[in-house]
C-alpha cells in the first residue's frame, strides 16, 4: 500500500511504498476512503504537538473507510460497514488497522469525505461548548476563527443550543460563511478595536478561542462577569498569558480543552457526543463543510492551507479505493 510517512520531525512527509497491516486481537484493518486535516497535523509533524508518535509514523487524526477484516478473536463492526475513525495517526495511508472501540459507524447520509472531517471538528465544539462551558439558550457566543475547521462547527452547534452567536472572521466572504451557518453578529478580525466592538455588542458570556494571540486578549475584557473562556487551540501561534486580578474581579473562568484527551479518561462522553451529533446531521441540523477535497497526492498542498490559514471549513484528502 501506498502512505505517507514522517521521517524526520520538522521534514516534509513521503508518500511511500509500505508493508500492509495486518489486525491484531481487538483490531479492524480498514479500506481508508478520505482523511481530515488538522492543525494538529502541522504540530505533530513538527513535534511540538502534545501527542509525540515515534518516528516514523503515518499522520493524519481522522479518516472514513470501509472495515475490510477483523483480527482473530475480535468481535466488532464487519467487513464492509462503513466507519469513521478517530485514529490519532495512520489516516493518510491507503490502509490502516485501528482499535474496534474507535470505530464509529456511519449513516448513509455521510459521506466517507464529510464523514473523514467530521468528529475532531463537531466533536470539539459540541463538548466544549455544552459539557465545559455550559453554555445556555439565550447566552452571547463569540467565536474566535469562525470561518475555520472548528470555528465554523462551534457556529453551526452554538446557534443550535439556542445562543445568539457572534463570529470574529477575516474578510467578507469568510464572515458571509459565518452568517450562512447561523451567525447573528460578525465582526472583522482586522477591526482595529475589537474589545469596543464586542462591548458595543453588549459583551459576550462564553469565548470560543482556536486562535490565542491578540484577540484572546480583547475578548478576556469584553466579556462579561460570570463569563468562560475556551481556550481551544493556538493557530496564532501565541500562547495567552491571561491576568489573574482580571479573573478575580469579573469572576472569569478560563477552560483549557483537548478534545483527543477525553480518550485517555472519559472515552464514553466523546462517543455519546458523536452518536448526538449523527443524529443532529441526520435531521439536518448541522451540514459538514469542506472547502477542500484534494486527491491523495497533493498532501502538502492541504498542509499549505492550513498553514496559511486560507481554507474554510474542512479540508480533506480523498483516498482512492484498493483492491
Amino acid at each position: 500500500m501506498r502512505g505517507w510517512l514522517i521521517e524526520t520531525l520538522g521534514q516534509p512527509a513521503r508518500l511511500a511504498d509500505l508493508p500492509d497491516p495486518i489486525p491484531g486481537k481487538g483490531e479492524a484493518l480498514v479500506d481508508i476512503r478520505a482523511c481530515g486535516l488538522n492543525f494538529a497535523d502541522l504540530l505533530m509533524a513538527e513535534g511540538k504537538y502534545q501527542e509525540k508518535p515515534a518516528l516514523p509514523f503515518i499522520p493524519g487524526l481522522e479518516l472514513a473507510g470501509t472495515v475490510r477484516a477483523l483480527g482473530p478473536g475480535t468481535e466488532g463492526p464487519p467487513p464492509g460497514t462503513r466507519v469513521a475513525v478517530y485514529a490519532g495517526q495512520g489516516g493518510l495511508a491507503q490502509r490502516g488497522c485501528f482499535p474496534v472501540t474507535s470505530l464509529l459507524p456511519l449513516p448513509d447520509s455521510l459521506s466517507f469525505a464529510e464523514a473523514a472531517g467530521f468528529q475532531i471538528a463537531y466533536g470539539t465544539s459540541h463538548l466544549a461548548l455544552a459539557h465545559k462551558a455550559r453554555l445556555q439558550p439565550g447566552e452571547t457566543l463569540l467565536v474566535l476563527g469562525a470561518a475555520g475547521g472548528v470555528g465554523l462547527t462551534a457556529v453551526e452547534i452554538g446557534h443550535q443550543m439556542g445562543a445568539r452567536v457572534i463570529a470574529c472572521a477575516r474578510g467578507p466572504e469568510k464572515l458571509a460563511l459565518a452568517r450562512a451557518a447561523g451567525a447573528d453578529e460578525v465582526i472583522d478580525s482586522d477591526t482595529p478595536d475589537l474589545k469596543s466592538a464586542l462591548r458595543a455588542l453588549g459583551g459576550v458570556d462564553v469565548v470560543y478561542d482556536p486562535v490565542g494571540g491578540p484577540a484572546f486578549d480583547a475578548a478576556l475584557r469584553a466579556t462579561k462577569p460570570d463569563g468562560r473562556l475556551l481556550a481551544i487551540g493556538f493557530a496564532s501561534g501565541t500562547v495567552p498569558q491571561v491576568p489573574a486580578n482580571l479573573l478575580l474581579v469579573k469572576n472569569l473562568t478560563v477552560i483549557g480543552f483537548w478534545w483527543g484527551g477525553y480518550l485517555a479518561f472519559a472515552p464514553h462522553l466523546l462517543r455519546d457526543s458523536l452518536v448526538s451529533l449523527l443524529d443532529w446531521q441526520a435531521a439536518g441540523r448541522i451540514k459538514p463543510h469542506i472547502s477542500n477535497l484534494l486527491p491523495f497526492e497533493d498532501l502538502p498542498k492541504g498542509l499549505d492551507l492550513l498553514r496559511s490559514r486560507a481554507a474554510t471549513g474542512k479540508v480533506v484528502i480523498d483516498i482512492p479505493a484498493t483492491p
